[in-house]
């Protein structure tokens, strides 16, 4: 999982090197912008709505926990 996330994320955000941080979001790599960006590609690649209560700084703060979040909606 952890892999198709990453490709789906770069290649929607190109700029950002996702792999580089476990902070992305406290380290200022993910903005509010880009955020709303990473639920659109998430949300139309995996078929999964990202309810509000998931977005949370944990869930996108690292490529593991984005891709943990993605598996966990799946699976509901």
């Amino acid at each position: 999982m952890r892999e198709k996330v990453l490709e789906v994320l770069t290649e929607e955000f190109p700029g950002v090197d996702f792999e580089s941080s476990d902070e992305l979001v406290a380290d200022g790599i993910m903005d509010s912008l880009t955020i709303t960006g990473v639920i659109a590609a998430l949300s139309m690649e995996f078929g999964i709505v990202i309810p509000y209560e998931e977005i949370i700084e944990d869930n996108f703060n690292s490529l593991e926990a984005l891709a943990n979040m993605v598996e966990r909606l799946r699976e509901a």
